[in-house]
């Protein structure tokens, strides 16, 4: 388990990470998301012991980095994947990794073929594709056989059949009861591979709960309803708590009520229901809702003045979630 309390790192006047305080736990892929600049990176080299806290604490199974007995053994992490001397050959790489840290040899020869590297173990790595470099990352992380893994974009230059396989071994280490740890921009990929999420914003925490639980609390995900009597189900609904969008062509998108409750709702006060459609927002959609005033470089298609309602009402609800 990697544990964060109150973690802060400022740079003379400048504050990059403030306080942030979060819990990895072992047995799922936890995805670490922030516009750039939000302060992923720096946060995960104080985890690793890269950076010194201004403030705070961050430990990965109850010790500091610093203080673990053999680190290789206890943490695998791949920060930036062309750290790599490039006239190295893959295998004299990882043979160099594995002595400076007292893995057997024949650890190398496993890791190899595990990101199927086995045959181009030769080559120079200077010669590497992108995503060569990437499996040759990881291949380093896992060289100590950790129960705690951190990745900082590993699809990167991986083409599909690389995504599906980085995607598969994350869910498959996550299973054997390991802390996975992976930041990313690729909303879409980190949807489908882990199952909770940490988003920070100008270093600061924004959301910290399962991916189904932040998609579903996004402004932009609602349940469709059609019913005969809409003026009067809306009023019911927004007696309720719900918030209640009516469309042109009469039906309502509500926010606020699940499907469940507004179905009670219309049978108690005998109101008509056509449809009762449950409509999930994509995590790039939260994440774009929660995050809107943490980016740093902004392009000049911003929110609309018509939108803020919808992202205040999206970020409200993310934080009744983390508390």
């Amino acid at each position: 388990m990697i544990t964060a309390r109150d973690l802060t790192k400022r740079y003379g006047d400048t504050t990059a990470v403030n306080g942030l305080s979060f819990d990895i736990k072992p047995g799922v892929v936890t995805g670490f998301l922030g516009p750039n600049g939000a302060g992923k990176s720096t946060t995960m080299r104080m985890i690793l012991g890269l950076d010194a806290p201004s403030g705070g604490s961050v430990t990965v199974n109850g010790k500091a980095y610093r203080d673990l007995p053999a680190p290789m053994r206890e943490v695998g992490a791949l920060l930036d994947a062309k750290a790599v001397h490039g006239a190295r050959t893959a295998y004299r790489h990882l043979q160099w990794v594995a002595q400076a840290g007292g893995i057997p040899r024949k650890r190398v020869d496993e890791v190899l073929d595990t990101v199927g590297l086995t045959d181009v173990a030769g080559k120079k790595v200077g010669n590497f594709s992108l995503g060569m470099y990437q499996r040759l990352g990881i291949a380093t992380a896992l060289l100590g056989d950790p129960p705690t893994l951190l990745f900082d974009e590993p699809v990167n230059g991986l083409d599909p059949e690389g995504i599906y396989w980085i995607r598969t071994l994350m869910q498959d280490l996550a299973a054997e009861g390991r802390t996975v740890f992976v930041s990313s921009h690729l909303m879409n990929e980190m949807e489908e591979t882990a199952a909770h999420v940490i988003v920070i914003g100008r270093g600061e925490l924004i959301a910290d709960m399962p991916i189904a639980d932040f998609t579903q609390r996004s402004a932009r995900s609602h349940v469709h309803v059609v019913s005969p009597q809409a003026a009067e189900l809306a009023e019911a609904l927004e007696r309720a708590g719900g918030k209640v969008t009516k469309l042109d062509d009469g039906s309502l998108n509500v926010v606020g009520l699940d499907a469940p409750e507004i179905g009670d709702l219309a049978l108690e006060r005998r109101l008509g229901l056509h449809e009762l459609t449950p409509v999930r927002a994509s995590l790039e959609a939260a994440f774009m809702d929660l995050t809107k005033d943490s980016v740093q470089y902004r392009s000049h298609n911003g929110a609309q003045p018509e939108e803020h309602k919808v992202l205040e009402t999206a970020r409200a609800l993310a934080a009744e979630g983390s508390e």
